[in-house]
């Protein structure tokens, strides 16, 4: 076995090694950017270092199988914004690199495989016709063909390569296919990525449950912090500890975890600290047909308001889609059980419903039709912007109900996993300054969706061009992403981060060189050793270099909730991330550094 893992890499090192020594040199030189940069960017390159050389050889090595052509010459390159450049194509265990012909000043583009999410190929043989292929193996090659592959991205970028040589086309291809759907979490690109100013003993992650506490003194009279859940035994999807009711212990928590889908009981994730209410979050629970009921998970409910008249809970299902699971064994809390807690539903779509809408925004975008009226009816057919505007409404209601009602609120869904932590994160920016500063929003993101529990990989696993069936994917990440954009836009000064920030966090989300948004649950992440072998995304965006890029330099704090417009003409399409690599949104881009350029300057002379 060790004699044939040894041929094969032996093979792989001899096809990456075919060409001259000088090209071989530039390679290396372009790859150094794999490490250091973030990926997706004309840049020009730096010389490689012996360690670095050494995790690149490495990271060949053990995906080699999957390489049968590592390298191209006279490939061609054209990508939106920059004019067609011929050079050579590399193919790495988890990137595309292309690198120009241009001497003297040579420019590399470097393309994460985990990107990729979808790719069509068409050969042109010498008779002048084109002949497209679908993944299956084809035997015919003629001598002499050329072949085009188009890269659809997941970040919406469209890329395509015009490669000599059928053989070669579809060698790429298929290692392109095989690299950019990896399911074993350790060969994923963030367990290789070791630029030379980061370490993998740096701090991993912001905060804590317990630091989180430990910040809210205010409410440690009645909330602990509990452990119960330390060995991911009693709900897979929580982090090891959370907060609950101090008059509820951890055995009664075990029974009332039994009652709720997946094990997610109402656990404390904000504690308004202008009147002390708060907002829980959890699943549906499991009464069924039979209208089952379970006395702990009431006494939990109860703890909550305790002294209060009476606290809301937001299902965010239809109160068809709530009576209608109850068929399934899920369900609601029933008024006779829950006296003091009033129920609203406010259906928020997630799932096949919001993924599909996803891909008609982006056919919509795609379109090269300049009739306005097919480019209006094509987007408000994909409905995208009708649940950007449920998801804010239904946001503002669960602030209403806080900040202006004075009454704690349970939020959930069916599973708990996705529109609740949409709807309680925009709440909490909508209401609590703290989270609107950059490091703030982070924090809210750690706490709220990466601990909690988001189903990334499962969720991110396509985007908007995947030719595969849909199973699990959903986009309520990037929903969430536009909701704060239409906050950042209505309320230019009230947040502390720029609209790059949503951006970077877009297409970090789909793929990425850190381990922040690998996997589906800190359990998975624990298992897979996630925070020892991967760099933090959330530590590297706070850096002093990278704060400059992402701090909005028009900042005001103010103490006071932004409340949305949530009419239609208030709502606008996000042009910085659907129409991010046309013409008209680098043009937006520019204008806004220009701005910041100006900001930074003022204040510079301010202090002097």
């Amino acid at each position: 076995m060790a004699v044939h893992v040894q041929n094969k890499r032996k093979l792989f090192l001899d096809s990456y090694h075919q060409t001259n020594r000088a090209q071989r040199s530039r390679e290396r030189e372009a790859v150094a950017f794999i490490f250091s940069g973030e990926g997706g960017e004309v840049i020009c390159s730096r010389r490689l270092d012996h360690r670095t050389i050494q995790i690149f050889d490495r990271q060949l090595m053990e995906l080699s199988e999957h390489i049968k052509t590592a390298n191209v010459e006279d490939a061609v390159l054209r990508q939106p914004l920059h004019p067609a450049a011929r050079g050579t194509l590399c193919v790495t265990g988890h990137h595309l690199l292309f690198s120009d012909r241009e001497e003297s000043s040579p420019q590399h583009f470097l393309l994460l495989l985990r990107n990729i999410d979808a790719i069509e190929k068409s050969v042109e043989n010498l008779l002048g016709y084109s002949t497209l292929f679908s993944n299956a193996d084809h035997s015919e090659r003629m001598s002499g063909s050329s072949g085009t592959i188009t890269i659809k991205c997941k970040d919406l970028c469209v890329l395509q390569l015009d490669i000599p040589g059928m053989e070669q086309c579809l060698n790429i291809a298929r290692s392109i296919e095989t690299l950019s759907c990896l399911e074993n979490v350790s060969e994923m690109y963030p367990f290789f990525y070791r630029p030379s100013d980061q370490s993998l003993k740096d701090q991993w992650g912001l905060s804590s449950t317990e630091k989180h506490y430990s910040q809210m003194t205010d409410l440690h009279d009645r909330w602990r912090v509990s452990s119960v859940n330390r060995d991911y035994s009693v709900c897979p999807t929580y982090p090891q500890a959370v907060i609950v009711p101090k008059d509820i212990n951890d055995e009664m928590l075990v029974k009332a975890a039994k009652f709720r889908h997946g094990g997610r009981f109402p656990v404390l994730c904000y504690y308004h600290r202008k009147n002390g209410m708060v907002i829980m979050r959890s699943s549906q629970p499991l009464t069924g047909a039979n209208r089952k009921r379970c006395r702990e998970d009431e006494l939990l409910l109860q703890a909550v308001i305790d002294g209060s008249d009476k606290g809301y809970i937001i299902d965010t299902r239809s109160s068809q889609q709530a009576q209608q699971a109850r068929m399934t064994g899920g369900g609601f809390e029933s008024k006779s059980c829950y006296s003091c807690w009033k129920r609203l539903h406010r259906q928020v779509e997630r799932g096949k419903a919001l993924q599909e809408s996803l891909i008609k925004l982006v056919e919509a975008c795609g379109n090269d039709s300049h009739n306005m009226d097919r480019w209006l009816s094509k987007l408000e057919n994909s409905k995208w912007l009708s649940h950007v505007q449920t998801a804010l409404s239904t946001a503002g209601l669960l602030a209403e109900c806080v900040e202006r009602d004075g009454h704690s609120v349970l939020v959930h869904c069916s599973e708990g996993t996705d529109s609740t932590l949409l709807i309680s994160t925009v709440a909490q920016l909508i209401m609590d300054p703290c989270c609107r500063t950059l490091e703030g929003f982070l924090a809210l993101l750690e706490r709220e969706w990466v601990q909690a529990g988001h189903p990334f990989q499962k969720r991110c696993a396509h985007s908007a061009y995947s030719h595969a069936r849909l199973q699990q994917e959903s986009p309520v990440f990037l929903l969430l992403l536009d909701c704060v954009w239409q906050l950042l836009h209505q309320f230019p000064l009230a947040l502390g981060f720029s609209e790059a920030l949503l951006l970077r966090l877009a297409t970090e989300a789909y793929a990425s060189s850190y381990g922040t948004f690998l996997c589906n649950s800190d359990k998975e992440r624990c298992v897979s050793r996630v925070k020892e072998k991967t760099l933090c995304l959330f530590q590297a965006l706070l850096r002093p270099k990278e704060r400059r890029c992402y701090a909005n330099p028009l900042y005001e704090r103010t103490e006071l909730a932004i409340w949305p417009s949530v009419h239609p003409q208030s709502l606008q399409l996000w042009r910085g991330y659907f129409l991010r690599w046309t013409q008209q949104a680098r043009h937006l881009e520019e204008a806004q550094e220009e701005i910041r350029n100006m900001v930074i300057l003022w204040e510079k002379m301010a202090l002097t």
